[in-house]
């Protein structure tokens, strides 16, 4: 079933909150045709690692998502429960936008096997972003003018499962299958609905979808000490403990976020539902800010929108197995559904206006490829120096 959440809220779990008030304290590569000798030393060196750097990268990559290291392995996990990681990663530093998504559904939906497009994508005003058009064999899409770096929202968990399966093989294009978008992270083999809360990430994945633990990590850890929830924990991932402003983006106000309060003062913010600061208007509008709009209001390792913005769809079941746990709240929630203690469901088989997602990836190492190719080019570079010393 897919539901358009027409009427009520998100509805989120919320485990007490500690409610301490103190805020914590707030590549390109340039290349250039040029002619380069082998005989010189420092050349061949810096040709060394360009080609190993080559080697690791994707081939053909149609798109390209910033993310954030998170370090600290190892770390112990907050009073929930929740946040400890035994290992350093990567985290989108937003949610995967329409944009992100369009170049996906363009690469792969032609003929649109498994449903990654939602029809509500393109017509349901609180979140439209991107349309579709043609018939099944010959499907194209298209990001709505203005509305590309909104976060992807109509999406269920085998959606965002394919989507990273897509980038661990590299982006290709073409049909619906293993070499696109069933195997790589997930062994999804055409499952949908409940058959995919049995499916679990896979040995030697690339790009996946958070842990409860990694989102949990990334938003609210600070490794330093003071958090406002507790000693390395902060209540909301703006890294402060009082609640943020409600705001239709901000480029300066490092605490606030797009969710819902209504303080009953008239000062152009905190009045309800933060696109509109106020109520929801009849017809409809837009509810949803840009990934990143907020772009002094991050979390300890540089994330934005982890609270508020669309809720966010992890790997966790929910206690009864019938669906992924949801984090960071929306635009009708508030403030406790925003904090290091909100928790909602996905449904196995919903698509909420309201729910996206955000990828993680492991930690570049050298592939042994890359590791073969520095060998090679470091020995020409030391009969080089050889030759150069005679």
């Amino acid at each position: 079933m897919i539901s358009e959440r027409l009427a009520a809220p998100l509805s989120f779990l919320a485990l007490p909150v500690n409610q301490k008030t103190k805020p914590n304290s707030i590549e390109k590569i340039k290349r250039k045709n040029s002619t380069m000798k082998l005989n010189n030393p420092q050349k061949m060196l810096g040709l060394s690692f360009a080609a190993a750097v080559l080697v690791a990268r994707t081939v053909s990559a149609q798109i390209s998502i910033d993310t954030r290291p998170v370090s600290d392995a190892g770390n112990a996990a907050a009073g929930t429960g929740y946040g400890d990681v035994a290992y350093n990663y990567n985290i989108g530093t937003t949610e995967v936008t329409a944009n992100q998504y369009t170049a996906f559904l363009n690469a792969v939906a032609q003929t649109d096997t498994y449903g990654l497009y939602n029809v509500n994508m393109g017509t349901y005003l609180r979140s439209q972003s991107i349309t579709r058009s043609g018939l099944s064999g010959s499907y194209t899409y298209a990001v709505i003018s203005g509305n590309g770096n909104l976060p992807v929202s109509f999406v269920g968990w085998g959606d965002a499962a394919r989507f990273v399966n897509w980038m661990h093989n590299g982006q290709p294009t073409g049909a619906q299958n293993a070499s696109t978008t069933e195997n790589g992270a997930y062994t999804l083999n055409g499952a949908m609905g409940a058959a995919t809360l049995s499916i679990t990430r896979n040995a030697g994945w690339t790009y996946g979808l958070p842990t409860e633990n990694e989102w949990v990590k990334a938003a609210f850890y600070t490794p330093s000490g003071g958090g406002s929830y507790e000693a390395n924990y902060n209540t909301y991932a703006t890294q402060f403990g009082v609640q943020p402003n409600s705001r239709n983006g901000s480029a300066t106000d490092p605490n606030s976020a797009n969710y819902f309060y209504d303080d009953s003062i008239v000062n152009g913010y905190n009045g309800g539902l933060a696109t509109v600061n106020g109520p929801e208007p009849t017809p409809r509008v837009l509810l949803l800010t840009d990934a990143g709009a907020f772009n002094t209001a991050l979390s300890y390792y540089g994330t934005h929108d982890q609270s508020g913005n669309v809720t966010e769809i992890t790997e966790a079941l929910n206690g009864a197995g019938t669906g992924r746990i949801l984090r960071g709240g929306a635009p009708f929630n508030t403030a406790s559904a925003i904090s290091i203690t909100g928790r909602g469901t996905l449904p196995a088989a919903d698509e909420y206006w309201d729910a996206g997602f955000r990828i993680v990836t492991v930690v570049p190492e050298p592939t042994t490829m890359s590791l073969m190719l520095m060998a090679g080019l470091s020995g020409i570079y030391l009969r080089q120096r050889r030759q150069v010393a005679r």
